[in-house]
């Protein structure tokens, strides 16, 4: 006798750490800040592995760096982007940057984003002239800060008119701008990435650090020190979302509606301030339950009661007095 197969059972976790864990993976309606991974193919130059390293130093407070070599990851096959998926839900990354060299495509770079862990859109470029960290001489004092949130500065008008273009500006504005916050400290603000469009398919990307000097008024004068990386980014290929799985990714929840609050007005000067209204009380035509008496009255009316129950002698000491 064939025993029948029992059904899939949803385990919860028993441990704390795994459920907070979870937890925190969990969809959200204010994202943090998204993860990125950063992983090799089967083949890559010297040149692509200190971009990588770069990228990863940039973002390391938020990325995840696989040094081995990956054979299976294909991004742009329909059977290579299982392996690319599986990690990506491994390391609950959203972001993926990728790269690989060959005789067809030297020093080759696919930037993608995930939703769901599935694969959502692809840029492929190619890394041109490449200047390290290492080759910008600076004062190391205006090094930008871990954790410091960016500037970005997108020059050429090909980032509004070019389908190429305004694909890899989501892009590159979704790797490194970090997490969302609601309140930004100035003093925070210590770099900016600079883009520039040398033509429709050439794009000029190089780090700066901010340098804030006097100038005789409130506001100071602000100069750029490049500190590096700086790069020219080919555009190869690229691959869009389909429509539905786009719709279905911008996709935001409702806010709940706030509960109106009635006679109350805000202003600017007086701040918050509201109107009671009070009902007639119609208190003549109400019933009462008994009937009150003045404590006044009873207080005279045992007086005069103690001076009658007195004997007469008292009476006329009381008179007299």
């Amino acid at each position: 006798m064939m025993r029948s197969k029992t059904p899939w059972k949803i385990k919860t976790p028993q441990k704390g750490r795994i459920r907070r864990e979870l937890e925190k993976r969990a969809p959200k309606l204010v994202e943090t800040g998204k993860k990125t991974l950063i992983l090799h193919g089967t083949k890559t130059s010297q040149v692509l592995n200190e971009v990588m390293t770069e990228i990863y130093h940039l973002k390391r407070d938020n990325s995840v760096k696989y040094t081995r070599k990956n054979e299976n990851v294909r991004p742009f096959e329909s059977g290579g982007e299982a392996s690319l998926e599986f990690f990506s839900l491994k390391t609950d990354c959203s972001l993926f940057v990728y790269g690989s060299h060959s005789k067809k495509r030297p020093n080759n770079l696919v930037i993608g984003r995930t939703y769901d862990h599935h694969i959502y859109d692809l840029v492929e470029v190619g890394v041109e002239e490449f200047k390290s960290m290492k080759s910008f001489k600076y004062d190391k004092s205006l090094a930008p800060k871990i954790g410091s949130k960016p500037f970005f500065t997108f020059i050429g008008e090909g980032f509004d008119s070019v389908e190429e273009l305004k694909h890899l500006k989501e892009v590159l504005l979704d790797l490194f701008h970090g997490e969302v916050v609601t309140n930004l400290n100035l003093a925070g603000l210590d770099r900016v990435y600079v883009c520039a469009a040398v033509s429709p398919k050439k794009v000029f990307l190089t780090h700066c650090a901010l340098r804030l000097k006097k100038s005789g008024t409130v506001v100071p004068r602000i100069e750029l020190v490049e500190v590096g990386p700086s790069m020219d980014l080919v555009v190869r290929r690229h691959r869009l979302p389909d429509d539905s799985l786009k719709k279905e990714a911008m996709k935001t929840a409702l806010d709940k509606a706030k509960k109106k609050e009635k006679n109350v007005v805000k202003d600017a000067i007086q701040g918050k301030y509201g109107k009671i209204y009070i009902p007639d009380q119609k208190v003549g035509s109400v019933a009462l339950p008994h009937k009150a008496k003045g404590v006044k009255r009873e207080r005279r009316e045992a007086k005069m009661k103690n001076v009658a129950d007195q004997p007469e002698e008292k009476k006329q000491k009381l008179d007299s007095e």
